[in-house]
């Protein structure tokens, strides 16, 4: 049986993820089959797994510095908001059906079976499991069945480490109150604290570090700087999408849409030197991007109305009309289609005018779509006619069908070996429901050689591995961990020691 340790925070965004995916990294490098877990996590960034089931980006992210394929059962829950007040409920892969937060909370004590079996499964399989929490253990009005922080470190037995966000203030009262609002036997389970996203120089915070060992009984473990790693992110709250990047030759405008999901697709894009990637939410924020890209959103119908009453919808279509190109990717590819309609009422019912871009009808339907994809594109329209024939690899997230006579933009054979088409081109505009297209670097190579062509600039974009960038960022992100952090009395944490 696996021995475990697991990452808590003091609250969402400390740093929890990185922190995990550090130490998988270097559990890995040390020898040891290692695995991430973490029971429930909410986000909108997911991915599919090569048996087709659906997991949180994070712990894809974590399994891959693991050095294993991602497996769902590292994942068991995962909830994606669909609104304010409701989530889809994934459990093990496979959606459960959409559920109002209430109702949610007094429903998830029955998970707990499904989620020891699937970690207990992962725990005979592999030497150490890296437990990561969510959110923060103090929570005091969500402890009742808790399953995803002190709850699991109980049940799985795992040491914790607490970690708090030092960039954003507060951090020796967040982890001391954070620990002062546990149980005495919580506080037990509690072997280490560290302080995460430092700047500056520790000397002048170790007078702070020693009373803050005092105050609550527990040693900090290190300090970790602002480390300078590029991985993908865990959802919305990404420092990537407040922008303020590099400027390129090229300026790519990602519309944010309020559900916005999967936004890894595009950070292949963001990486490369001549583009400008920008998140945009306004009319005076969109200007005149060479590339508009709609991407996925767990709720098309409403952030269609998003687009029409905020003027995006104008602006967008104002922007094809004067020759501009125009991607959606999932749920943007519906949004540029004639119509979305909803019979069976899986975003509420009901029928919507598309942006009218593609010739194409989309319904809504009970059943989602979920498998990994390879193929190549066809014959793309207008300025993108030099992607034909490029191929690319992706996965398939979505509960709608969409139809079309018009021309297909890619050809690819599922899990099966059928032969499939999928998205549609017409002109200087195209969409498809395929995630995770740029990852492969011919692919965003070819993209914005399509614009630099298009911008008249002779200039090639370099087709960039970015399976083994991702490689290279773990390792570094592993360095940064083993030089601010006492692995060393981690590793006695792990083996049990006092």
């Amino acid at each position: 049986m696996a021995k475990a340790i697991m990452l808590q925070g003091t609250a969402s965004n400390a740093g929890k993820s990185l922190l995990a995916a550090g130490l998988c990294r270097i559990f890995r490098q040390d020898g040891y089959r290692v695995a991430p877990f973490k029971s429930q996590n909410m986000a909108l960034n997911s991915a599919i797994t090569p048996d087709g089931l659906e997991m949180g980006r994070a712990q894809v992210m974590q399994a891959q510095a693991a050095g294993v394929a991602p497996d769902a059962r590292m994942n068991p829950i995962l909830l994606k908001p669909t609104s304010d007040v409701g989530s889809q409920v994934i459990v093990n892969g496979i959606p459960r059906g959409t559920m109002r937060a209430g109702d949610y909370f007094r429903y998830k004590k029955n998970l707990i079976p499904e989620v020891m079996a699937a970690y207990e499964s992962l725990a005979a399989q592999y030497d150490i499991i890296v437990i990561e929490g969510a959110g923060s253990p103090a929570e005091i009005n969500l402890k009742e069945d808790d399953i995803v922080n002190m709850g699991m470190a109980k049940r799985a037995n795992a040491p914790v480490l607490l970690c708090g966000d030092i960039d954003r203030g507060g951090v020796f009262a967040s982890l001391y109150g954070t620990v002062k609002l546990l149980e005495p036997e919580e506080q037990e389970l509690i072997r280490g604290l560290i302080i995460n996203k430092f700047r500056g120089d520790v000397d002048i915070l170790r007078p702070g570090l020693g009373q803050l060992e005092q105050l609550t009984g527990k040693p900090v473990l290190g300090v970790v700087p602002m480390l300078d790693v590029d991985v993908d992110d865990e959802d919305s709250l990404s420092t990537r999408l407040s922008g303020g990047g590099k400027v390129g030759l090229v300026d790519i405008a990602v519309i944010r849409l309020p559900r916005l999901s999967n936004f890894t697709d595009f950070n292949p894009l963001e990486r490369m030197e001549e583009v400008t990637l920008r998140y945009v939410g306004s009319v005076k924020e969109l200007g005149n991007p060479d590339l508009v890209i709609l991407p996925g959103t767990k709720n098309t119908m409403d952030d269609l109305r998003w687009l029409r009453q905020g003027g995006l919808e104008g602006a967008v279509l104002k922007h094809a009309a004067n020759g501009g190109a125009v991607v959606g990717i999932c749920g943007g590819y519906q949004m540029l289609g004639d119509t979305v309609s909803d019979p069976e009422g899986v975003e509420g019912g009901g029928t919507l005018k598309g942006l009218g871009l593609l010739p194409a009808d989309t319904v809504f339907q009970g059943e989602k779509t979920r498998t990994q994809v390879a193929g190549r594109f066809r014959a793309p329209a207008g300025l993108f006619a030099g992607m034909g024939g490029v191929p690319f690899e992706g996965y398939e997230i979505h509960m709608g069908r969409t139809d079309s006579s018009a021309q297909p933009l890619v050809e690819f054979a599922d899990q099966t070996g059928a032969a499939h088409t999928d998205g549609l081109t017409v002109g200087n505009v195209w969409g498809c429901y395929v995630h995770g297209l740029f990852d492969k670097g011919s692919c965003a190579a070819a993209l914005v050689n399509c614009l630099l062509r298009a911008k008249g600039l002779d200039r090639q974009a370099a087709s960039v591995d970015w399976q083994e960038y991702a490689q290279l960022q773990y390792d570094k992100l592993a360095e940064g961990l083993r030089a601010s952090l006492d692995m060393e009395q981690i590793y006695r944490v792990l083996n049990g020691a006092e």
